[in-house]
């Protein structure tokens, strides 16, 4: 069964329809998730939520628990995670307010734990298509359907933070091409591939960050206020999205073959401890 997951502010949750069934804490063995779960139905479909900076906004992007998070998403039987999150737009038609679906993504984090693996289990699976498309197509058609202004495809440029870019940083990511620019979405994308978790990123463009020089430079105060019409119409996709999905469909995403063949260590070699740690994975990433 296909199950949905959302990743992203605590706004998402309050919908229309939307049933609360129970806030579960999930014990992990990379520690605890930003918060706890929230279990919900929607038209008839159970979807997880999880606020990704932890409830009131406690968490900053680098203290995020990106292992405990995507570790519990799967743990609860998640299949396919959407990630919403808000970033600053890199290109004069990608305005504030509007949503982009990205397909890539550049990597400028430094010092978050990236991999589930390590520790006496190596693994090397395939990131040249960060995202699954057939969710991808899945968001992109709720968009349409709910008359939301969407970007298909374009790059996802994540920085560490928390502080926004330099006007000199600005510009150099705007001459690789980046479509937006974020905090968030790295090393969560790589985490999600380890987990065979059919991932896509929803980003909602609050600003221009600061490259534009007929903008102001990016604020809170402006981030806020744009993001609170954003995060109405993610909801309204979202919305869309569980009407349309098919918890019974089956998925042919190359995704949730991430872990084939990917362990590289032999059974008889992988420690103990590293075997319990990892026992949601490794039934499938044997490799042979």
């Amino acid at each position: 069964m296909e199950k949905i997951g959302v990743i992203g502010g605590s706004g998402l949750y309050q919908l229309d329809g939307l049933e609360i069934k129970e806030e579960r804490v999930v014990d992990t063995p990379f520690g605890a998730p930003s918060a706890e779960l929230v279990i919900a139905e929607l038209d008839g479909q159970e979807v997880v939520f999880l606020p990704r900076h932890g409830k009131g906004h406690r968490l900053s992007p680098s203290e995020i628990p990106y292992r405990a998070n995507i570790y519990a998403m799967k743990a609860l039987g998640v299949t396919r995670l959407v990630s919403v999150s808000a970033v600053g737009s890199m290109r004069e038609d990608i305005a504030p307010g509007d949503i982009v679906l990205p397909d890539q993504f550049i990597d400028r984090t430094v010092g978050r734990a990236r991999t589930f693996f390590g520790d006496g289990v190596v693994a090397h699976v395939a990131f040249g298509d960060p995202i699954c498309h057939e969710l991808q197509g899945m968001l992109a058609k709720a968009a349409g359907e709910v008359d939301v202004k969407c970007h298909l495809n374009g790059s996802y440029i994540c920085i560490e933070g928390p502080q926004f870019s330099t006007r000199a940083e600005s510009l150099t990511f705007r001459s690789w091409g980046v479509s937006v620019i974020g905090m968030t979405n790295l090393p969560e994308a790589r985490l999600a591939r380890e987990a065979e978790l059919s991932y896509a990123t929803m980003a909602l463009a609050t600003d221009y960050d600061c490259w534009h020089e007929g903008e102001e430079d990016v604020t809170v105060e402006g981030v806020i206020a744009t993001l609170t019409k954003n995060v109405e119409n993610a909801k309204q996709v979202i919305r869309a999205l569980v009407r349309n999905h098919d918890p019974a469909s089956v998925s042919e995403s190359p995704v949730r073959r991430a872990l084939e063949h990917a362990v590289m260590t032999a059974p008889e070699a992988i420690p103990a401890a590293a075997r319990e740690r990892l026992s949601l994975f490794l039934d499938r990433g044997r490799k042979g």
